[in-house]
């Protein structure tokens, strides 16, 4: 147990009763006001803390602080770290109540006795992994919230840890938790200019050691079809189904290029969802690839697939939209090799193997990266993230820590 223990789970379980689930169905900034709760509990604690020129956007719900450089002659490399307020829609973040199973030793575990909810090492082998170790989780009712408060609880004890040793040099260490990650947010509204950093790296993900250093390419499609209703005695030769030609459109697709059937850096087509009348359907669709050539394939083939039935139906009655959501991390940060370099070093200092995926999603810092702010990414260490089984062990939590630590000290050392 380090110094780290008590702090990192205070922190997540702290920030994990502020509800700040984010929203699919708004076009408010940010997509629920609620985040707000949890920025204005972090600007507080970051001037707490010791942080400097720390500010929250009343608008756009983003708070930023900076540890100036306490080493001389501004030697040393501005190193930032990002991580997100909010968490997912897929489970309800409302009335989250984590509790610790110190020690865990094995087996099942009883989230919520009154409800016989329970996980099970059978559907979640991964359990196996942290015997010995104590586990923050849920009553089974709830997400954690782990994605993505375990990152900010490990930053906000990294802030810490300087405050409390101000004889260990850092050079500049630049901070931001943004909102809406997790509806596609992914840090628009950063300021770059104000975040202060060159670079930095955003702390998001399962699998404590690992690193991202390359993510899908990803773009969203929708398919609009008009229809023609009539009284179903009179239709032959008047009425055209919507419904019917968005199945045509769904059956066009391949049927193995789906998420269910893919792996690595296989790329897929995905139906979010298709809403359909006799006079109107609207398909929804996202397209995902690691391969930047293949992406463009895909998104032609979705393309290809309305014209076909374009040719039949009338280009008024179907119609497709495409829009970019994201581009492969990798293609910024393959032209800054020393940040994985240096990640890899201090993840292996740590006592831990360095790991890497082709990650199967985006995050922040693919939009970041494309934006001009190099982030690859290290994972937070929870497990089971966007459902009622989510945990994150507190000794992941810990490591994390120790782990940002190395990585300003490394840049601490580097002279540009």
């Amino acid at each position: 147990m380090t110094e780290f223990y008590d702090q990192v789970k205070e922190r997540l379980i702290r920030y994990a009763k502020v509800d700040t689930q984010s929203s699919n169905a708004s076009d408010t900034v940010p997509t629920t006001m609620k985040q707000f709760d949890l920025a204005r509990m972090l600007r507080d604690e970051l001037i707490e803390t010791g942080a400097q020129n720390v500010w929250l956007d009343e608008d756009k719900c983003v708070v930023y602080g900076i540890l100036p450089s306490n080493l001389e002659e501004g030697k040393g490399t501005s190193i930032g770290y990002v991580a997100h307020m909010d968490t997912a829609p897929d489970a309800s973040g409302t009335n989250v109540k984590p509790w610790v199973y110190e020690n865990y030793q094995g087996g099942d575990i009883v989230l919520n006795e009154e409800l016989k909810i329970v996980m099970k090492v059978e559907d979640f082998p991964n359990l196996n992994n942290y015997l010995g170790q104590d586990l923050i989780l849920t009553d089974g009712t709830t997400l954690l919230g782990g994605d993505d408060k375990a990152s900010i609880a490990s930053i906000m004890t990294m802030v810490q840890y300087y405050q409390e040793h101000p004889e260990v040099k850092h050079g500049l260490i630049a901070i931001a938790f943004t909102p809406d990650e997790e509806v596609g947010g992914l840090a628009r509204d950063l300021d770059l200019a104000r975040f202060g950093s060159p670079i930095a790296y955003t702390l998001d993900g399962d699998y404590l050691g690992y690193y991202e250093d390359e993510t899908f390419n990803a773009s969203a499609a929708r398919i609009t079809i008009k229809g023609r209703s009539v009284h179903t005695g009179t239709a032959k030769g008047i009425m055209i189904n919507a419904v019917d030609i968005a199945a045509e459109f769904m059956n066009l697709l391949p049927k193995f290029e789906k998420p269910q059937y893919t792996e690595g850096r296989e790329g897929f087509f995905h139906v979010i969802s298709c809403n359909a009348t006799c006079e109107n359907a609207v398909i929804d669709l996202i397209i995902r690839d690691h391969d930047a050539i293949q992406f463009d394939h895909r998104e032609a083939y979705i393309r290809k697939c309305t014209e076909s039935l374009q040719n039949i139906y009338g280009k008024e009655m179907v119609s497709c939209e495409i829009k970019e959501t994201y581009r492969n991390l990798k293609e910024v940060i393959d032209k800054v090799p020393f940040m994985i370099d240096y990640l890899k070093e201090a993840i292996s200092a740590c006592g831990i193997e360095p790991k890497s995926l082709a990650f199967r999603g985006g995050t922040d810092g693919s939009a970041l990266s494309h934006r001009g702010l190099p982030s690859p990414n290290l994972s937070a260490g929870y497990e089971n993230a966007h459902g009622r089984f989510e945990y994150v062990p507190i000794q992941s939590m810990e490591k994390n820590v120790e782990i940002l630590i190395k990585l300003n000290e490394l840049y601490a050392l580097r002279n540009d």
